[in-house]
C-alpha cells in the first residue's frame, strides 16, 4: 500500500469518527441520508461513499430484512385485547355468577282531589287536596332512601339476605357495617320507575332466591303504604287542628258579643231598646191623639161662651199642658236633642249602641255556625283515608332467574372491547405515522 493510500484511509477514518460523534443528533433528525449523486466529487469522498453505506446513519443497527406479517400481528392483538377479556367475562357469567330472581309490583298513589262539600271553606279547602304526582315522587325517593334500608335491616336483616352462600363473590354484599354501603348496594338491587303520563310506579326487586325477592318486595310495599298513610294523617291532623283553632276564636268572639249585650242592658236598664222605642212611639202617638181631643173639647167649650175661669176649661187646659210635657219628654228620649239632658236617658244613643252590639252578635253567630260546620266536616274527613297506595299488580314468586343476562352481557362486552381495541390501534398507528 502506498503512502497516499494510507493517508487517504486515515482521512476516511477521521471522517467516520466525526460522524460517529454526531450520531445522536443524526438519529434525532433523520433515519435515512440521501446519497450524494454528483459525480464531480473529490476522489476522497467518492472512495468514502463507496466504502460506507450512506443509506443508514453510521453505527446504527441494520434494518430487519424479515418480512412482517400484519395479519398475524392484528390477529394476535385481537385475541389478546378482545377475545381473552370476553372469554374471562363469559367464564364468570356461565360458570361462577349466581342466578338472581326478580319480583315485580305495580302500584299507583290514589287520592281525593275534591273539596269537602259545597261550602266555601277558604284555606281549609287546600288542606284536603292531594297532589298525586308529588306523592308518587315521594314514594319513589323513599324506596331508594337510607331510612327504608334501616327499617328493612331491622325487620328482615337485609344484609344477611344479600350475603347468602348462594351469591357469588362479585354480586353478593360483603357485609360492611356502615349503613351507607348497604344503601348503595340496595339501590343496585332495587329500582322504582314512574310512568309520567299515568303515574304508575313499577317496583323491581332482585334477590338470590325467589322467596327473598318476594319477601323484600312485599316489605317495600308495606313501608311505602305506611309512609303515605303517615303523610295523609299529618295533613288531616293539621286540618282538624286549624279548624278547632278557628272555631275557638269564633266562639270567643260570640261570647264577647253576648257579654257586651249583657253589660248594655245592665247599664241602660233596658232589655230591648227597639221594643222600648216602639212602645214610646206608640205612647207618643196616643198622647198626641189625646191632645187633639182635648184641644177640640176646649174649642167647643170656648165656642159656647163659657168663661175661661170655668172648671171645665181649666181642666182641659191643664190636661193639654201635661200632655205637651209628656210629649216633649218622650221626644227627647227618641231624638238626639235629649243629649243635653244626659246620655243615660237618650233612647237614640241606646238604639245606636244596641244595634252595633246586635250586628256584632249576628256576625259572631254566623261565623260560629260556619266554623262548627267546618269543624264537623273536618272531623268526618279526618276519619277517612284521602290518600292510599293502590297496588294493582301484586308481587308474585318468580320461577326463573332474569339476571344476570349472560348472552346479552357477553355480546355487549365483546363489542365494547372491540371498540376500545380498535380505537387504541388507530391512535397508535396515527402516532407512528406522525413520527415518520
Amino acid at each position: 500500500m502506498s503512502l497516499d493510500e494510507v493517508k487517504q484511509d486515515e482521512r476516511v477514518r477521521q471522517v467516520v469518527d466525526i460522524e460517529s460523534e454526531r450520531r445522536p443528533d443524526l438519529q434525532r433528525d433523520a433515519q435515512v441520508v440521501t446519497p450524494i449523486v454528483d459525480r464531480r466529487l473529490p476522489a476522497l469522498l467518492r472512495r468514502a461513499r463507496d466504502r460506507l453505506d450512506w443509506s443508514r446513519i453510521p453505527r446504527l443497527p441494520e434494518p430487519s430484512t424479515k418480512p412482517v406479517n400484519i395479519g398475524r400481528s392484528l390477529l394476535k392483538q385481537f385475541g389478546l385485547f378482545v377475545l381473552l377479556p370476553t372469554a374471562i367475562i363469559a367464564l364468570y357469567l356461565f360458570a361462577i355468577a349466581s342466578d338472581q330472581y326478580v319480583a315485580e309490583a305495580r302500584f299507583a298513589i290514589r287520592g281525593n282531589v275534591e273539596p269537602m262539600g259545597d261550602v266555601a271553606l277558604g284555606e281549609f279547602t287546600t288542606l284536603i287536596k292531594k297532589h298525586n304526582s308529588q306523592d308518587s315522587f315521594i314514594v319513589k325517593d323513599f324506596i331508594g332512601s337510607q331510612n327504608l334500608v334501616e327499617q328493612l335491616e331491622k325487620s328482615l336483616s337485609l344484609s344477611q339476605l344479600y350475603s347468602r352462600p348462594e351469591a357469588d363473590f362479585w354480586a353478593r354484599y360483603w357485609g360492611y357495617s356502615a349503613i351507607e354501603y348497604l344503601t348503595r348496594y340496595w339501590n343496585r338491587q332495587v329500582a322504582a320507575h314512574i310512568d309520567v303520563i299515568s303515574g304508575v310506579i313499577t317496583l323491581t326487586v332482585r334477590a338470590f332466591t325467589p322467596q327473598d325477592a318476594l319477601t323484600i318486595s312485599k316489605a317495600v310495599l308495606t313501608r311505602s303504604e305506611q309512609l303515605i298513610n303517615d303523610i295523609s294523617q299529618r295533613a288531616q291532623a293539621d286540618m282538624l287542628k286549624q279548624a278547632e283553632i278557628e272555631t275557638g276564636k269564633v266562639q270567643a268572639r260570640l261570647r264577647k258579643a253576648y257579654i257586651g249585650l249583657q253589660e248594655f242592658r245592665n247599664r241602660w236598664g233596658i232589655i230591648d231598646p227597639v221594643k222600648s222605642a216602639e212602645a214610646t212611639a206608640t205612647t207618643l202617638l196616643s198622647l198626641r191623639r189625646d191632645k187633639l181631643k182635648a184641644e177640640s173639647d176646649i174649642q167647643v167649650l170656648r165656642g159656647s161662651n163659657l168663661d175661661e175661669k170655668s172648671r171645665s176649661i181649666q181642666t182641659l187646659a191643664a190636661t193639654i199642658t201635661a200632655i205637651d210635657q209628656q210629649i216633649r219628654q218622650l221626644q227627647e228620649q227618641l231624638t238626639t236633642d235629649g243629649l243635653t239632658a244626659g246620655a243615660s236617658t237618650n233612647m237614640t244613643q241606646a238604639l245606636l249602641e244596641y244595634e252595633g252590639l246586635m250586628v256584632e252578635r249576628t256576625i259572631a253567630e254566623k261565623l260560629n255556625e260556619s266554623a262548627n260546620f267546618i269543624l264537623d266536616k273536618a272531623r268526618v274527613e279526618a276519619s277517612k283515608q284521602h290518600v292510599f297506595l293502590a297496588t294493582f299488580v301484586e308481587p308474585s314468586l318468580p320461577d326463573a332467574s332474569l339476571y344476570p343476562r349472560r348472552p346479552y352481557t357477553v355480546i355487549v362486552a365483546f363489542f365494547c372491547f372491540l371498540v376500545v381495541w380498535s380505537s387504541c390501534a388507530l391512535i397508535i398507528g396515527g402516532l407512528k405515522d406522525q413520527r415518520l
